[in-house]
């Protein structure tokens, strides 16, 4: 989602929110990764916040992941996330997982055997 214009409420989303530099949001705000490069203004549940050189954020941050580029500015407070408070994203399945391991591991098996095969020669 890309806020261009002002938004103002609560915004919740299981992506990525965009706020371009034309864009000014005043919202509790809750989402997976949130980029600024307008102005935000409230509190931000997110697992990943990156502030670009022309964003302005005010409020609470609650993030593990904060990234401030030069020239962006940030005043207010941070605050780690906890689970309920932050989008988060469906385990894969552990049967997958584990066929995909299988895969990597057969991968890197049949790379070690090429390059004994190619010493030998």
């Amino acid at each position: 989602m890309q806020v261009d214009g002002y938004v103002e409420g609560v915004i919740t989303s299981e992506k990525t929110l965009i706020i371009s530099a034309a864009g000014r949001v005043k919202a509790q705000v809750t989402a997976d990764k949130v980029i600024i490069n307008g102005l935000f203004d409230g509190e931000l549940f997110a697992n990943t916040v990156e502030i670009l050189p022309h964003g302005k954020a005010h409020g609470i941050i609650h993030s593990d992941d904060l990234c401030i580029e030069r020239g962006g500015s940030f005043i207010g407070e941070t605050q780690p996330t906890s689970q309920e408070q932050v989008v988060s994203l469906s385990k894969p399945d552990t049967k997958v997982e584990q066929i995909a391991d299988q895969k990597a591991e057969k991968h890197s098996a049949s790379r070690s055997e090429n390059r004994i095969e190619n010493k030998a020669q």
